[in-house]
């Protein structure tokens, strides 16, 4: 059948439909690399074709191209049904990213059963009951080392990040330093902040450093902390966090990857997930109770996955792009990074120049790959030798920095999706690197 369909494709290229008999023949064989192949030619015809981006995002998982999968199912969430939904949660515990893996598995699998996999179920599934406190456990000490800290850094341990530093003072630190002041202007302590960009540039940092920056509580919340199995418990969570945080105030409750819990609630008319999605908008509101010192600061990779509603004044009514480090950045980075390595004198705005739109995280890896080699070196010698310039700019050259995948995706909704303006800081970013 594979070879009577490529000798029709050959008679008639530009038989769209024909292709796609033939690449689905292709990926129920396994032959995913040619299968893909013809995934392109069907787009490269037929821009925008949903079955061929599905089949090219499934040959992808299977390649190992995990990245390549997401950005791919990320571009038609609204759109997935059935196994597309389960190799996307798949593709996204192989990149480690559980939080939204877990919300899409729950999401799929509490009205189709059938699709349940019992790996995810063992990775991703939060036991019933796990994450519910009575309210005297949840204030209690025990409850506070486990959900509370109080940060020992604050701003002058970010290195850059000015402008976003400055919009989150004005915008939910001085309103707690000086209250007469904006109580006067009609404007409460509180508020929320939408922090956005590529992965591994700083985030949670910036969060944490927000925290020790007026002494406030800090409480980091992931999904893993609310969602729960039964249909009920991950709304009564969510509450119990919010309550925590406002009997705790001054308080700043940190949410990663919020694109897991805020994603658009018309992609989720079937899921329960839809739930905890207004109970959260509920807390944010502070319908039944003051939210008075409460900071919400909250991180996503996709911004663009975000319900508009949580965009609303009150709520995330500031969206700041946290873009990688510049320059000076980067060395800060990595000298904080080198100080319990072995070392000579390292040039480190040499090395920094050879890393441009490294992340924080790309600099990290860039530091173990390069101690790897050295110990290597070292083990075979015998002896300690220290790491040098000439290590980490080899190094430099072997690791990629993982924002320019982010950046491709993002300037496609930058360039087309951009209609209030909210992502003309990712072009300005993009332009100024030209």
């Amino acid at each position: 059948m594979i070879d009577s369909l490529k000798e029709a494709i050959a008679l008639s290229p530009d038989n769209v439909p024909l292709r796609l008999s033939l690449a689905e023949f292709l990926k129920n064989e396994k032959q995913y690399k040619e299968a893909s192949a013809e995934y392109k030619e069907i787009l490269s015809r037929s821009y925008g074709h949903v079955k061929a981006q599905l089949g090219l995002a499934a040959c992808y998982y299977h390649l190992g191209q995990f990245s390549a999968a997401i950005i791919i199912y990320e571009q038609l969430e609204g759109k997935l049904e059935g196994i597309d939904t389960i190799l996307f949660t798949k593709a996204l515990v192989k990149e480690n990213n559980l939080v939204k893996a877990a919300a899409l598995y729950q999401g799929i699998t509490v009205f189709n059963p059938e699709l349940m996999d019992p790996e995810m179920d063992a990775l991703l599934k939060v036991p019933a009951g796990e994450g519910n406190f009575d309210d005297e456990d949840f204030f209690g000490e025990d409850s506070d080392s486990l959900l509370m800290e109080k940060p020992d850094i604050n701003f002058s341990n970010v290195g850059g990040m000015e402008r976003i530093k400055q919009e989150i003072s004005m915008k939910i630190i001085k309103p707690l330093l000086h209250p007469e002041m904006y109580k006067a202007y009609g404007k409460k302590a509180g508020g929320g902040i939408l922090l956005y960009g590529p992965p591994g540039c700083g985030k949670t940092y910036l969060a944490r450093a927000t925290a020790g920056e007026i002494n406030a509580n800090f409480i980091n919340m992931g999904l893993h902390d609310i969602l729960d199995m039964w249909i009920g418990n991950s709304e009564k969570n969510l509450h119990e966090v919010f309550e925590t945080a406002r009997y705790h105030s001054p308080c700043v409750l940190f949410i990663d990857e919020v694109d897991a819990l805020g994603a658009s609630r018309s992609d989720l008319k079937q899921s329960a997930m839809r739930h905890t999605i207004n109970q959260f908008l509920a807390e944010m509101d502070g319908i039944n109770t003051s939210n008075e010192g409460v900071l919400v600061l909250a991180a996503t990779n996709a911004p663009w996955s975000v319900d508009s509603a949580f965009r609303r004044p009150g709520r995330f009514d500031r969206i700041l792009f946290v873009p990688p480090p510049d320059e000076p950045g980067r060395a800060a980075i990595l000298e904080a990074q080198m100080k319990d390595k072995l070392h000579d004198t390292i040039d480190y705005k040499k090395v920094a120049v050879a890393t441009p739109e490294f992340s924080g995280a790309d600099i990290g890896a860039l530091i173990d790959m390069a101690t790897e080699a050295k110990l290597e070196e070292a083990l075979a010698k015998g002896e300690m030798i220290p790491l040098t310039t000439k290590d980490l700019l080899a190094a430099a050259k072997k690791q990629k920095p993982t924002t320019r995948e982010w950046f491709a995706t993002a300037k496609n909704y930058a360039l087309y999706s951009n209609e209030s303006g909210q992502y003309n800081e990712i072009l300005d970013y993009i332009n100024k690197k030209k």
